[in-house]
């Protein structure tokens, strides 16, 4: 489980893309914190910020013709088995989303794409 930095999602293969969607859902959801060594940093921010992050990859899913649930957009929503939260204070956006997504993060991300023979076009 891997949140990609926000940068590259506009490049993603489509199989990355919607695996991503796939697991800020389950993190959105029952997999709010749960440990997992890739991802604990986000359990330390606010979920909103989570919601934030989703929203970048819901909407290059529709820029790509891909018709996620636009109960997604409602950031109160938790999925189809998870009760929506009652409230949740909305947080300031900042760039990047989140400050582990650094240059660092970036470099492992490529990397961890490389490794798996993709090779994305970087400005």
């Amino acid at each position: 489980m891997r949140l990609w930095h926000q940068d590259l999602i506009q490049q993603l293969p489509r199989q990355q893309l919607l695996g991503q969607h796939r697991e800020i859902a389950a993190l959105r959801g029952n997999g709010w914190g749960r440990k997992h060594a890739t991802v604990n940093y986000v359990f330390a921010n606010s979920p909103y910020k989570l919601f934030q992050f989703h929203c970048i990859v819901l909407r290059e899913m529709e820029k790509r013709g891909y018709h996620p649930d636009q109960k997604w957009y409602d950031p109160l929503y938790r999925g189809q088995h998870c009760p929506a939260y009652k409230q949740l204070n909305p947080v300031a956006l900042t760039i990047p989303i989140y400050p582990e997504h650094d240059q660092r993060y970036k470099h492992v991300c490529l990397t961890n794409l490389q490794n798996k023979g993709i090779f994305l076009n970087l400005p």
